[in-house]
This record gives structure tokens, sequence and C-alpha cells, in this order.
């Protein structure tokens, strides 16, 4: 192993060993997710959401794509084959995870669901 794939490596591990960011890896499983939909899902604020977004890019894992002023993210295998493998065996374990599926399903219902007709309200006189 040589001395660039250390750090990278550790940061990865270090990546992996936070709750958040492993519910953040289990609700882009299935593609792309609009940050806008992991507070809900998540129950936490948009500040916690990308300070672990950031994470989780820093040790290579996600990559963004910005459309309009909305940010999506998804999962980027790492290069090395290992640490791929390290992330395809860490996906096997949040399968018997029952708050991921959980998230997952939450998800699901948060970002797929219709959204209500805006309504205009009459002007109360005051």
């Amino acid at each position: 192993m040589s001395r660039k794939a250390g750090p990278a490596l550790e940061r990865i591990f270090a990546a992996l060993s936070d709750r958040t960011r492993l519910r953040l890896l289990n609700l882009m499983r299935d593609g792309e997710v609009c940050v806008c939909f992991f507070a809900e899902t998540l129950g936490t604020n948009n500040p916690k959401i990308s300070r672990h977004l950031a994470y989780l890019k820093s040790a290579s894992l996600v990559a963004g794509r910005r459309d309009g002023k909305w940010m999506h993210y998804r999962i980027t295998e790492p290069e090395d084959p290992h640490a791929a493998e390290i992330l395809r065996s860490t996906f096997k374990l949040l399968d018997r995870d029952p708050v991921m599926e959980a998230d997952r399903k939450k998800l699901v219902s948060v970002c797929c669901r219709p959204m209500a007709p805006i309504g205009i309200a009459k002007r109360r006189n005051s």
C-alpha cells in the first residue's frame, strides 16, 4: 500500500464510523438524492446534513451536482478495489439494520409524495 493510499483509507473508515453518514449513504444507494430531502427524512437540520455530506465528499465516497439552487448527491465507488469492497460490505450490513430500512421507506414518502396545491388566502382586513 502506498503512502498516498494510507490517508485515503483512513478517511474512508472515518467516514463510515458515523451513524448519520451511514444513514446518508444508505439513502443514496439507489441513486442521486436532493439535499432538500435528507433533513426531513433523517429528522435533523440542514447544517448537520451539509457537514456530514462534506465529510463524505472529502473521503471521495459521494459527489455533488448542482441543478439550479438544488444540490444532488450520489455515491461514488472508490477506485481502489479493496476500498470498494469495504463499501459494498458496509451496504450488506446496512441491509439488516431496521433503522436504515425505515429511512429508505421514509425517503420515498418524502421525496415522491405529490405536493399540495398552493392556495391563495384572502387578505384579512386589519
